[in-house]
């Protein structure tokens, strides 16, 4: 048993181990996961000298994905609005 799974046990964590590339249990994810396959990493001109520098890229990245590029599963909405939007109405309630 690896650290993590250990780890788990030792906190009474289930883990559901799904297929990987198996978008039927996990389309959210899976659908995330070629998004930033094609829009960052093969794509991406990695001048960073340190991890340090490409943690930053990434969160860029992560920030643009969240906060900027609209997503179809979504109506169109970035993720940040969308939670905006449910915070909202769950306020007028």
């Amino acid at each position: 048993m690896g650290q993590f799974e250990q780890a788990c046990t030792e906190r009474n964590i289930e883990l559901i181990v799904l297929s990987p590339a198996r978008s039927k249990y996990n389309g959210g994810i899976e659908r995330a996961n070629r998004t930033f396959r094609e829009e960052f990493y093969y794509y991406y001109d990695f001048t960073a000298d340190t991890i340090d520098e490409t943690r930053r890229e990434l969160e860029k990245a992560v920030e643009k994905y969240n906060t900027f590029r609209p997503h179809k599963n979504l109506g169109g909405l970035t993720p940040m609005q969308y939670i905006q939007n449910i915070k909202a109405e769950s306020h007028s309630v």
